[in-house]
């Protein structure tokens, strides 16, 4: 009986199959293939009658009636799925897919194949052409528009900037924007047109081969040879030049060198352009020339100094000098001296060069001169005058020019119509609004040991009546001491003292005229924590060399100040000098800016007046000396990337060096405590040179 079973399946199975693959064959035919795969079945009986539809899957899942077991697995040779028959003529049988068989119940019906064959009317035969080649012939070609001089250039400018090698750029990010921007102009030459030198480049290289004007050295920008043979050889030749320009904008823009080589109390934006931007810049502009001086610094002391160096450079030898000789004076009867025309040129006046007598108007101007310059106004020219007159020699005073060029471009490009600008080697404030100067004040600087930063930053507010916290490390390495000589010396010295419960020491001065920073204290919030404020010590002011605080700067006149700074911000608010004055009191109060006023701390050691005299200040803080070994030994870029870095190099190294001063301060004698804190009866003896002006 079991036996008769599985025949019974195994022949409707074979019927099943064949009924398919009849059906196959004529739906070949009706959408015109006419050959069709041979069918293999293990059924001997041609054209067996058709069974019902269900047949193939009822049959399937026959079970033995009386044991419930299901039938053994027959081995059965597998048809031709028809799909694969119909599309592919030359398949053979045996490559075909196997066909579900009735051995298998899992498996699906065999009809169900068809789903891809030929009956359906959008099934093509398959492309002569493989599908990869036909992609890469309908690729657009990125050097079509190019002409096909500059075709070859092209295609190795792409394979070396592909090669990311970074022998030629200076960094990597320099690498990625050169990349991009030549992909953006599908690797056209920026300096070369049908494998010839542009324009474009003649004026780039016209202007970087002038670096010297701008106080940079020529050899730093090398110039490639763009009249090479081969592809090769111009495709380098137009990267080279590339980095040769961007290099050159860096370092008219932003210096050469980081700040933080030259001293660690600096904090200055120093923003290099982005060489996407040079890049755009010089490829958009009509003369590459002039585009490339745009990044040169447009503050107007820094386009003086320019100008005043291609003066100095302009004069041959050093040979205008004063020569040293007998000294003049005013007389009755004018004498008559061959310096006298070299000495009113020198001091701006007009006369002729035969005249030769030291006349009045000579003995006033030398008068003027002398007193400008913090020396004996007498009228007379003696020894002091003529070297005052003279100043450095001319290389020296190019060097001078060149390091404070170099320092102007660390600042910010626009300093704000409205700012402040401090001056450290002058000792001066001076208020801008609206581009025209509107105040000038002296000040006090720190003094060498603790000097005043350089920085940017922005007043935020006035606090009149400020409390001074005093920091805790004058706590510990000055005021401990001086107490534990004196437990009075706190408290004569108008300073309260209270341990806080965590043990620590706090001292503080309330707000008061004897307070150290007087009754007003102007706030730019800095890691240095130096500010601008008023002082009981006002005769310092007299001084010509001011550098004797711990690192902020004391206003002369700071209720005139207070009041053109609120003048400026708060206009209707009515706060005059009087206004400010009846404000002084016990307790402390903060005056809001609705907007933030721009502080440059600057170091400016020359400077070009505006009748055009160079003057030449002493180099306070040593500033001059360091960048300018930098300048002459050295050669560096910037390193954008570690500016965190510097920060917390330079805030640490600032500390301990603040530390290390305040340690090796001697115990002070009860009652001079507070005076060499905040001032000594008598100034330290002056520590250079006062400074010098010439034409």
């Amino acid at each position: 009986m079991r036996g008769l079973r599985c025949d019974r399946i195994l022949a409707s199975t074979a019927v099943a199959l064949v009924l398919a693959a009849s059906s196959a064959n004529a739906a070949t035919i009706r959408t015109g293939h006419h050959k069709a795969a041979p069918v293999v079945t293990t059924d001997p009986i041609p054209n067996p009658p058709a069974p019902p539809a269900a047949a193939p899957a009822s049959t399937a899942a026959v079970s033995d009636d009386t044991t419930g077991a299901t039938p053994p697995k027959t081995e059965a040779v597998p048809p031709t799925t028809p799909a694969a028959t119909a599309t592919d003529p030359s398949a053979a049988p045996a490559a075909a897919a196997p066909a579900a068989t009735a051995s298998d119940p899992s498996a699906a019906p065999a009809p169900a194949a068809p789903a891809v064959t030929a009956t359906d009317p959008s099934a093509t035969p398959a492309p002569a052409t493989p599908p990869a080649a036909t992609a890469e012939t309908a690729a657009p070609d990125p050097f079509a528009s190019l002409d096909p001089a500059d075709r070859p250039i092209a295609e190795k400018i792409r394979d070396l900037l592909a090669a990311k090698t970074d022998k030629i750029f200076a960094s990597k990010k320099e690498h990625s924007a050169v990349e991009a921007f030549y992909q953006a102009r599908n690797m056209a030459p920026l300096w070369l047109d049908k494998g010839a030198e542009n324009d474009r480049a003649k004026a780039a290289v016209k202007r970087v081969r002038a670096a010297d004007s701008d106080g940079l050295d020529v050899n730093d920008y090398k110039i490639p040879d763009f009249s090479a043979a081969t592809a090769d050889a111009l495709a380098e030749a137009e990267l080279k030049f590339t980095e040769t320009v961007l290099t050159y904008a860096r370092h008219v823009q932003a210096g050469r060198f980081s700040y933080a080589l030259v001293s660690k109390n600096i904090e200055l934006p120093q923003l290099p352009p982005e060489p996407s931007e040079v890049l755009s810049k010089l490829a958009a502009a009509a003369d590459a020339g002039k585009a490339l001086d745009e990044f040169s610094p447009p503050q107007k002391a820094y386009q003086a100094l320019k100008a005043k160096l291609a003066a100095l450079r302009a004069k041959s030898g050093g040979g205008n000098a004063i020569p040293d000789g007998p000294e003049l004076k005013l007389a009755k009867v004018p004498v008559e001296d061959a310096r006298v025309p070299q000495l009113r040129e020198r001091l701006g006046l007009s006369a002729p060069t035969s005249d030769l007598h030291y006349d009045f108007t000579l003995a006033d101007a030398v008068k003027k001169f002398q007193r400008n310059n913090d020396l004996k106004p007498t009228g007379t020219l003696d020894a002091a005058t003529i070297r005052e007159l003279n100043g450095p020699p001319r290389d020296r005073q190019m060097d001078i020019i060149l390091v404070n060029m170099e320092r102007w471009r660390w600042y910010p490009r626009d300093l704000g119509k409205t700012n402040v600008t401090v001056n450290l080697p002058d000792f001066t404030l001076r208020l801008t609004h609206n581009g025209s100067p509107m105040w000038t004040t002296r000040i006090v600087i720190g003094k060498p040991a603790m000097p005043t930063p350089l920085l940017t930053e922005t007043m935020k507010y006035i606090t009149v009546n400020p409390t001074w916290n005093v920091p805790q490390s004058i706590i510990q390495n000055e005021y401990l001491p001086a107490y534990r000589q004196d437990p009075t010396v706190i408290e004569r010295s108008g300073l309260r003292m209270a341990t806080e419960r965590d043990g620590s020491v706090r001292i503080w001065q309330p707000p008061g005229d004897g307070n150290a920073l007087g009754r007003l204290r102007f706030n730019f919030p800095n890691r240095f924590d130096v500010y601008q404020h008023d002082t009981p010590d006002k005769y310092l002011f007299a001084e010509a060399r001011r550098a004797y605080s711990h690192g902020c700067m004391r206003v002369q006149d700071p209720v005139h100040y207070a009041e053109l700074l609120l003048s400026i911000e708060r206009p209707n608010d009515g706060y005059t000098e009087a206004r400010i004055r009846r404000m002084f009191g016990p307790d402390e109060q903060d005056i809001q800016f609705p907007a933030p006023i721009p502080v440059h701390l600057t170091y400016q050691t020359a400077t070009v007046e505006d009748d055009g005299q160079l003057v030449i200040r002493q180099d306070v803080y040593g500033l001059d000396a360091r960048l300018e070994a930098l300048i002459k030994n050295e050669r560096g870029m910037i390193d954008v990337a570690s500016k965190e870095r510097d920060r917390d190099v330079a805030s640490a190294a600032t500390a301990a060096s603040r530390r290390a001063v305040r340690q090796a301060v001697p115990p002070v004698q009860p009652g001079g405590f507070f005076q060499a804190l905040f001032g000594a009866p008598r100034p330290p003896a002056p520590v250079g040179p006062p400074p010098s002006r010439i034409r």
